[in-house]
């Protein structure tokens, strides 16, 4: 059996992020019977970032798994034995949400070599990153998963990625203060292209079932 690890950085159980991350499943699961995927809410966990205790970094029994004990601490390991990771965001101020960010320090500080500044995860595997964002393809000021996604691609290989743009905030505009944002043109552009963004994360799972099998 292989097993592909979803990591949902979003707020909303039913919104832009999970709906992608969720077709994805479907795409990855499409595939074979031989193929697992289990999808991590951060927003439904209690964890800290980087302690900074070093655990991962005493000699003799340095790690490249995070030593600090909290409940993200089963995904870690999860992650560190799985074939395939997908990671998923909203972007919010041009960057991934807090509780991504946060996830990312536990996963990533421990490969991380302060020898000879290597980068060294338990093992490689296919990666994709996606992300949910209001801006549009013309104007967004997304940083996607920023320098983050350079220790991805060093420890893990190059990572696919998949951009959703111009997504509704919210079910209903006249119910909110968002006059700066038209929900005609916002209308037309996910009857446009919403479909094709499901479509390419569903598209996506199935070719990293591909991959890993």
């Amino acid at each position: 059996m292989k097993k592909i690890i979803i990591i949902d950085g979003g707020p909303r159980k039913n919104f832009n992020t999970a709906l992608m991350l969720q077709k994805f499943a479907e795409g990855a699961t499409s595939v074979s019977s031989e193929v697992e995927v289990k999808t991590v809410r951060l927003y439904g966990l209690d964890y800290k970032g980087c302690m900074s205790c070093m655990a991962c970094k005493i000699k003799g029994r340095a790690s490249n798994v995070c030593k600090f004990k909290d409940a993200l601490t089963p995904v870690l390991e999860e992650i560190a034995q799985a074939d395939g990771l997908v990671l998923g965001s909203p972007i919010y101020f041009g960057d991934v949400t807090g509780q991504m960010r946060t996830f990312l320090e536990r996963l990533a500080f421990p490969w991380l070599s302060y020898n000879d500044y290597s980068m060294t995860a338990p093992k490689r595997m296919p990666v994709v990153l996606l992300e949910t964002m209001n801006g549009t393809p013309e104007r967004n000021n997304s940083q996607g998963y920023g320098s983050m996604e350079y220790c991805i691609r060093t420890a893990l290989g190059e990572p696919e990625r998949l951009i959703a743009y111009n997504t509704y905030q919210v079910k209903n505009y006249d119910n909110f203060e968002l006059a700066g944002f038209s929900e005609e043109v916002k209308r037309k552009y996910r009857d446009e292209h919403w479909e094709q963004d499901l479509q390419a994360a569903y598209d996506a799972g199935k070719r990293m079932a591909e991959k890993i099998l």
